[in-house]
């Protein structure tokens, strides 16, 4: 009878669960979708007020994307990308754009469905606020709340060469629009009442009966992007139609006549992200078409040179727009894009259309610029040396590939690799000591962790893919973060992240260390026409081993070991360490060809890259003039498979630690040709004229060589607790340059003439440091100081 009794009580238990009413407030949805269409709504609530009151804060958010309307005007846009374990909101207060009387508030809300960004993940098409004091109370999102489809959007999917994931084009036909959704007299009699779907529920906060369906929320750990008009420089081209520049400016219509064709390529003269505007009056029936490219392409799918137009074509991301010909139609993307060129496409009816205005409005993370370079010999600077300028569209690509999370690219994908990610990372440090993005990509990666323990390559994604190093590179980031970042407890709290990776990639090591069968992608760098390469893999040999991946391993145990040695479990570092021995005497037993002088990529011996000898050097397994004789094969012999642009940010390190580091500017050649080309960031792979991307921020590594390598400026104690400065000037004679620091700022000014050195130094207060220049060493301290030395 007990039995029965307990068996009755679990059955009432699970019944009550099954039927748990619905909340009353909460995540709200239009009646009747499924939630994960394509699907653009709007969300509505008039609020009276008989006062004002002095703050209304709320937590907002929604999925997929919103945009939040106050009488008017937009206050808040999101969520910032993550994952539905970790649904950021932002938290804003509405007081300042409230008034007495009615208050209309409206969410644009919008889910693109199948193809909406591969970095957005979703749950349900919805949205939430949560007033977070009484005085706001009245803006909760409950049934009270009004909702409408807006049916006059379709997707247009994108079609590029290589890979795209970054979401559709709209076509928009005005004469379907919602009107007056914004507007405070509007009727509403064809609007429905919302239906709240879920509670809101927070991370770390018990669920009832131990369950979390939908959304755990956190507020976002980002401020809010940057949002600022951008003007468009100039017309390129105008067929059918005269532009002035007045257009640009705002201060002159373009007229088109009835029944024509008109076409306008309009130059930004950089890449940018921003969304675009285009307000345009009559025309009724006409059509507008609005691409988007960060270059045009010849008949051969090339873009070559990027400030040439004529002969070429766009490819890619586009919009349409379909007049109702009413007076000033305004037309907004409702996410941003990426472009230096707009291309105009217009086709009228029976009535002109005149095309009012157009213009960007720029949008990214606002980082603040706190270094710079300053090449005072002018002429040789000019000549051959480009530096100042490599800084400059170095820190343009990094901020174009940081909007909400890092990015490979902002045109095709949109996802932050965690390789890409340390060499951004990296950058953000260097240029700014702003640590939240970096912070925040830390976090991802490791909630990207499966059962097995290895992070995912890249996050957020709805598509999961497994780029095996990438979980390597991550523990690299977790070890510049202690060098050069400042919260260390944040930095403890990931070491368990950094055991389960190295904790998977040891169930694939063989007897003797080497790793065998490692499954996923295992990318190392775009390597194209050498033997021994596919696909950005070094190809295994015989015994189904390669030096790049074992290498790669061994450089994540010695660092794992130190971050272990200085923050964990000593226990760890001796494991590590260990492990780290046993693997470098199987590399050096297994790939090192003495008649060569070289590492080879397999035990077979039979292919050689820059890449196995680069990460020899950097991994100690040479040293001294071991390691510079491995250093010159790497600058000057031409038979290695050659690191791409990426790839070098490694390459150049490992040639400066063998002894090389002098001649870091002339290693800077792939970025010259990208200026030659007329990019204004850099391109994603080494083969300039044919590369998918032209922002790729893992190309931003001079930015910080040249404040490393070339300033010298470098960190070897957590938080940049201790400044070691060794500068390589090679032929410059006159340079200086700044950099932040967790405590203030470093500034240094060198002058160079023969062998002798005049250096200006100041670090933060309380800040001491070591400076080394031929062969000799002086101690630094808090403050300015001259020092003099003579080799």
């Amino acid at each position: 009878m007990k039995r029965i009794l307990m068996l009755m009580v679990f059955f009432v238990s699970l019944t009550v669960c099954a039927q748990m009413p619905r909340p009353q407030d909460g995540w709200i949805s239009v009646p009747g979708i499924n939630g994960d269409e394509y699907g653009i709504y709007y969300f509505r609530k008039d609020v009276k007020l008989n006062a004002v009151p002095k703050s209304a804060r709320l937590n907002v958010s929604g999925d997929n994307r919103y945009k939040l309307f106050v009488n008017g005007k937009m206050v808040c846009l999101g969520p910032v990308r993550s994952d539905l374990a970790h649904w950021n909101f932002d938290t804003i207060d509405i007081a300042s754009y409230l008034q007495t009387g009615n208050n209309v508030v409206v969410a644009k809300v919008w889910n693109e469905g199948k193809y909406r960004p591969e970095a957005n993940m979703t749950y349900h098409t919805a949205f939430m606020i949560k007033p977070t004091e009484t005085t706001a109370e009245s803006f909760k999102t409950d049934a009270t709340w009004l909702c409408k489809r807006d049916d006059s959007y379709s997707p247009i999917p994108v079609v590029v060469p290589g890979y795209y994931a970054a979401g559709p084009g709209e076509r928009i036909d005005m004469r379907k629009t919602v009107k007056g959704w914004l507007s405070a007299d509007t009727s509403l009699a064809s609007w429905n009442h919302a239906e709240v779907i879920a509670a809101v529920q927070n991370c770390g906060i018990s669920g009832h009966w131990g369950t979390y369906p939908g959304w755990l929320l956190k507020p976002t750990s980002l401020p809010k992007r940057y949002l600022r008009e951008q003007r468009l420089a100039e017309v390129r081209q105008s067929i059918g139609v005269t532009v002035s520049k007045k257009f640009l400016e705002g201060s002159a219509a373009v007229a088109i006549p009835a029944n024509s064709h008109a076409e306008i390529i309009l130059d930004q003269r950089q890449l940018t992200n921003a969304y675009l505007s285009l307000i345009f009056s009559g025309g009724a029936d006409a059509t507008i078409s609005i691409a988007y490219a960060e270059a045009l392409f010849d008949k051969d799918m090339k873009k070559n040179n990027r400030n040439e137009i004529y002969g070429k074509h766009f490819v890619g991301r586009c919009d349409t727009i379909i007049s109702d010909g009413d007076e000033n139609q305004t037309f907004t993307t409702m996410a941003w894009r990426t472009y230096r060129y707009i291309g105009l496409s217009i086709d009228t009816k029976d009535t002109p259309i005149k095309l009012n205005d157009i213009y960007g409005t720029a949008t990214g993370f606002p980082f603040k610029l706190k270094a710079d370079i300053d090449i005072e010999d002018k002429s040789k600077e000019t000549a051959a040396l480009r530096l100042n300028e490599i800084f400059d569209i170095g820190w343009r690509t990094a901020q174009l590939c940081a909007v909400e999370t890092y990015m490979d690219c902002p045109y095709y994908e949109q996802l932050q690799y965690f390789g890409d990610s340390r060499i951004q990372a990296l950058v953000s440090l260097y240029m700014t000591g702003d640590d939240r993005l970096v912070k925040s990509c830390l976090d991802m990666a490791d909630w990207s962790r499966r059962a097995d323990g290895v992070t995912q390559s890249r996050y957020p994604s709805t598509l999961a893919q497994w780029i095996q190093p990438y979980a390597l590179h991550y523990i690299y980031m977790l070890h510049d973060y202690m060098k050069y970042g400042s919260d260390m407890e944040f930095l403890c709290s990931k070491l368990m992240s950094t055991r389960t990776i190295l904790d998977y990639f040891h169930h694939y090591q063989q007897q003797d260390g080497r790793l065998k069968d490692l499954p996923g992608w295992n990318f190392t760098d775009w390597v194209e026409g050498y033997d021994g390469w596919s696909e950005g893999v070094a190809q295994t040999g015989r015994d189904g081993c390669n030096s790049v991946m074992d290498l790669q391993l061994l450089y994540a145990y010695q660092l794992a070991a130190d971050l272990e040695q200085r923050f964990g479990m000593k226990a760890y570092a001796e494991i590590y360490n260990d492990r780290a021995a046993q693997l470098m005497a199987s590399i050096q037993q297994n790939y090192w060809r003495k008649d060569r002088g070289l590492f080879s990529d397999r035990s077979d011996q039979d292919v050689f890259s820059q890449h196995a000898n680069a990460l020899a050097i950097l991994t100690g397994l040479v040293s001294g003039d071991d390691a510079h004789r491995l250093a010159l094969s790497i600058e000057r012999n031409d038979s290695l498979a050659p690191a791409s642009i990426y790839f070098k940010f490694y390459t150049h390190q490992a040639m400066a630690k063998g002894g090389l580091a002098d001649n870091y500017a002339s290693w800077l050649d792939k970025w010259r040709e990208n200026i030659s080309m007329g990019l204004t960031t850099w391109a994603e792979t080494s083969e300039v004229e044919t590369s998918r991307s032209d922002c790729h921020a893992w190309g931003s590594s001079p930015n910080i060589e040249l404040m490393r390598t070339v300033l010298g400026i470098d960190s070897d104690a957590p938080a940049f607790g201790h400044v070691v400065i060794t500068p390589h000037l090679g032929s410059i004679t006159q340079i200086s340059g700044y950099m932040p620091h967790p405590k203030g700022c470093i500034r240094v000014s060198y002058k160079q003439n023969g062998n002798t050195l005049h250096a200006t130094i100041t670090l933060p207060d309380g800040i001491n440091g070591t400076m080394s220049w031929g062969g000799e060493r002086r101690l630094l301290k808090g403050g300015k100081q001259e020092i003099f030395i003579k080799k």
